[in-house]
């Protein structure tokens, strides 16, 4: 897999983790989750950076942001008890396929 796509991946999961930890800063009041958010988010776009060097940037960045939306989504479900639809299951898996279509017509 070409250096990208981790660069990609990583930056998505770490999206997940600034866009979670918003939740535990209290409206950037809590120094730690704070400092958090601010490194992943700058890890996050940096290696989402590194990652449009060589892949299209319409396709990074929307992969980027279905990594996020989707974990976000996921995690928000465990651990803030946001609720569990069905629609809101078919949505998060059209998500799905369209970060795995995205990924798989790449050039």
């Amino acid at each position: 897999m070409p250096l990208a796509w981790v660069f990609l991946g990583i930056a998505g999961l770490l999206e997940i983790c600034w866009a979670v930890g918003l939740k535990y800063t209290e409206g950037f009041t809590k120094p730690l989750p704070s400092l958090f958010v601010l490194v992943t988010l700058a890890a996050s776009m940096f290696l989402l950076a590194k990652a449009a060097e060589t892949l299209p940037i319409g396709t990074a960045y929307a992969i980027w942001v279905g990594i996020g939306a989707m974990g976000a989504a996921i995690l928000g479900i465990f651990l803030f008890s946001e609720p569990v639809t069905a629609p809101r299951l078919f949505f998060l898996g059209m998500l799905l396929v369209a970060i795995i279509g995205l990924k798989a017509t790449a050039a």
